[in-house]
């Protein structure tokens, strides 16, 4: 989402949030971007496992 589509009346607490949702990821499909995207998900899940230790 981007500010230009915030500013337009939609407030940050009405993103929507992929917490807990089933996303089919298929490697033969993903590119270098999907990867890296893939790496980035699951380091900020360990972050957020991490921090309710």
């Amino acid at each position: 989402m981007s500010k230009r589509e915030l500013s337009q009346g939609m407030t940050s607490s009405q993103l929507p949030i992929a917490s807990d949702q089933d996303v089919e990821f298929a490697d033969e499909l993903a590119d270098e971007e999907d990867q890296e995207a893939q790496e980035r998900a699951a380091a900020a899940n360990r972050r957020v496992l991490n921090e309710g230790v």
